[in-house]
Parts: C-alpha cells; structure tokens; sequence
C-alpha cells in the first residue's frame, strides 16, 4: 500500500502531519484533532479554553488536503506530500494560518490585486551531539564570522551539496545562496512566487533544511537569537502587488506627497507593525533580536535601500519595485507574518490611506522620533489587546485565541528559573 505524508502548520508555524494510505487520500478531507491548535509548541494544553478545550473534549477538526500542493520528497524515496488546512471548518478556519493567508489574499483578488512575495531566511547549523542542546557554542559546524564566505561552504560541503540539489527538487527554488556572518549560519533566498505558494515554499523550506540536516548530523536552528553576541536570524519577506497579468502595480519613486496603491499599501503596513507585532516576533525570544545595531528593525520607520528601517523600499528597477518587510525572525510564522502584513496593506488600500510616515535617511537608531518597537513579548501583547487597529484588520476569533496563546507563552517564561539567574544568584546571593 503506498502512503503520502499530510502536513498543516499550527499557531506556532510548526508543521503538523501524519502519513495516510492514498485510499484515505482520496477522499480529501479527514478527521483530525483539533488539539493541534489548543496546545502550545511543546504540546502543554492551554488553561484557558478558546477554540477547543476540555470544555469540548478535543473533537476532529475536518482538514482539507490541498491536491494541487503534491510535491515528490527526494529524501525520502519520493514519497507524495501534500499541505492541508482547514479551510472547510467553519470553527478551525478562524484561526488556521494556512486558511487565513487564503482569505486575505483571495480579498485581493476581488480588487483585481496579486500579492507576489519572496522570503528569505538565516539559520544557524549546529553538530548533533549529545551536547549540542546544552552548549551549542561548542558545536557550531564552522567556526567564526565570514559572512559570504565560499571557504565555509566547502567545510560542509555534503549539506550544502544536498540543499541546493534537493530543495528544487522539492519545488523550492533558489534564488540565492551563502554563508551570513557568524559561525555556522546560512542565508537562503526563495523565488518569488504568489502569496500562498511563497508562504508553503517558507515552512516546507525550514522543514526541508531540518530534515536534511538531521542526514548529515546537523542541527538546523531558527531561533530568532541564540547567541547574545552574535547577530540573530531575520525571514525578511518581500511583496510587491501585480495585476491579473503580472504587471507590477507598485511605483515606489518618490512616493512621498503622493497618493497611490503603493502609498497607501506602505502606510497600511506601517500603522500595524508596532500593533500587530506579535505575529512578526511571536516567542520570548524574537525581542533579543529587535536590538539597535544588530540588523533588525528597533523601531517604525522606511526608507530607500536602509537596513536600519522596519521596511526597506527596493526600487532597482522599474519591474522589480517591491519592498522588503525587516521585522520578522526566522522563528516567525511564515502564514501569520505575511497575513499580517497583507491585512495591514489591504486596510490601507481600502481606507485610501495618505502615506503619514516619513522616509528615513541614514540611521534609524539613532532617530529617537520613530516609534519605538516593544521590547518583549509581553509588552508587544499588551499593546496588541489595546491598541485600535487589530480589531480593524484581523477577525475576532483569531484575534483573541492568538492574544492568549501568546499571553499563555508568556506566562511559561515567567515562572521558568533560567540559566541566567542560576549563574548570577545560586553561589553570591
């Protein structure tokens, strides 16, 4: 009997699966727990009950699985795997990201708008031992800094063989490749590709890179920051809006007192990030990345070709007009990430929205005017809840079953003892 692998992605853009014989494959839609979405990245159910809960005694959700999304796994026999969502449940689709992303780009299709979008990912690669987990300093697959350094490839030049071989096998393509700066970490460009297809390409890519990984004996990591004195990961993502033809809609010269799609679209985006911040930087970690100086966005700002800015506008040339979103780490979801920015540009466009924002030329950090970003998740969550404009861009069941998935992570760092306060008060105090 052959078997397919189905996956879907949770709340914490972790994907979900199981293998199914092709006879239940057939039938497209299947019964399944819908406690995927009512536990947290470690499986520990939520106290507090939302969309599932003991209050219903974790019924089947009904997931959908997406025949058009088959593609052949080379490193595994070419075994079929497909994506799946639960677009078909009228409960589950208020909070699945995969279904959400679909509904939002399918609101621009109605204006006659298509979102192309390309990401781009930083990971750290790491030995599996024994010790890795506990000192991954010692473990790092090269040793130093050397950013696009073809030297450090050929150190691990079987992984890397394997990556760049089996990735577009696997229908991700590549548009880019190479070492960033820091022992061990790689930086990979996706093609661009329309906004669903993008953010399938984005999970099964880290997915992908783990799995090949674990064949060579490597640890791939996406924490946003792992190290306190190296850079973290970024999964900056890049949009530009087109017409049923392909034609790019977006002009972004000299955009300021201007008033078009692509200022209106900025400025939607602009007005959510500090608000909708979590879905950009969801875990405790991520805000250990969002430091000045460390090539993450610190506060709201845009400028032309600035890495300092939360959005970086491209404008190479006049086809290629597109801009570059800064703030999310490779720990985002990927679904999440783009919906949020996709709703915040959407409200934009629909509002008619004056670009209000201002370009920044030269440093950000050093422009005290901008709107700082939280500094935690917890402060990040705080400003979500009461912040206005959530509520007009995202829908309530997502927005308050996501609100307490991220207050539950919070609470789970508050009342963890770490290695830090052992080190600092265990002896001395």
């Amino acid at each position: 009997m052959k078997f397919n692998k189905i996956a879907f992605t949770d709340i914490d853009g972790v994907l979900r699966g199981k293998y199914i014989s092709t006879t239940k494959l057939k039938k497209r839609k299947i019964g399944y727990c819908d406690v995927v979405f009512g536990w947290d990245i470690n499986d520990n159910v939520y106290l507090q009950d939302s969309v599932t809960g003991w209050h219903s005694g974790f019924p089947d959700g009904m997931l959908t699985i997406d025949t058009n999304s088959e593609r052949l796994i080379p490193w595994e026999n070419s075994c079929p795997m497909y994506l799946s969502d639960f677009s078909d449940d009228e409960n589950l689709k208020k909070v699945c990201p995969r279904s959400l992303l679909k509904d939002i780009v399918s609101a621009y299709h109605k204006l006659g708008i298509y979102p192309k979008v390309g990401f781009e990912y930083e990971w750290f690669n790491f030995e599996k031992t024994s010790e890795t987990l506990e000192n991954p300093q010692k473990n790092t697959i090269t040793q130093g800094m050397f950013g696009y350094s073809l030297l450090r490839l050929q150190e691990s030049k079987d992984f890397v063989k394997q990556l760049l071989t089996d990735l577009p096998s696997f229908n991700i393509d590549i548009e880019g490749f190479h070492t960033e700066t820091g022992p061990g970490v790689y930086e990979m460009a996706l093609q661009y590709k329309d906004a669903v297809n993008a953010a399938d390409d984005a999970i099964l890519f880290k997915q992908s890179v783990k799995e090949i990984g674990l064949q060579h004996q490597i640890i791939a990591s996406f924490m946003a920051k792992w190290n306190t004195d190296l850079p973290g990961c970024g999964a900056h993502i890049h949009v530009s809006l087109h017409d049923k033809e392909g034609k790019n809609l977006m002009n972004l010269n000299t955009i300021e007192n201007t008033h078009t799609i692509s200022t209106q679209f900025l400025e939607g985006i602009m007005l959510g990030i500090a608000p909708l911040l979590p879905l950009y930087a969801p875990t405790i970690n991520s805000y250990k990345r969002l430091t000045e100086g460390s090539w993450a966005a610190t506060s709201v700002s845009w400028g032309y070709q600035n890495r300092t800015t939360a959005v970086r506008l491209i404008t190479d040339y006049p086809e290629n007009h597109h801009i570059e979103m800064r703030v999310p780490g490779s720990d985002t979801n990927p679904y999440l990430a783009l919906y949020a920015i996709l709703a915040s540009g959407l409200y934009g466009i629909t509002q008619q929205l004056k670009l209000q924002h201002k370009e920044q030329k030269g440093n950000a950090y050093e422009n005290d005017a901008h709107i700082k970003l939280p500094k935690s998740l917890e402060e990040a969550v705080k400003l979500m809840e009461t912040d206005s404009f959530p509520s007009k861009v995202l829908n309530k069941t997502f927005l308050e079953h996501y609100l307490m998935t991220r207050k539950w992570e919070v609470q789970q760092y508050q009342k963890s003892v770490t290695d830090w306060e052992l080190k600092r008060y265990l002896e001395i105090i």
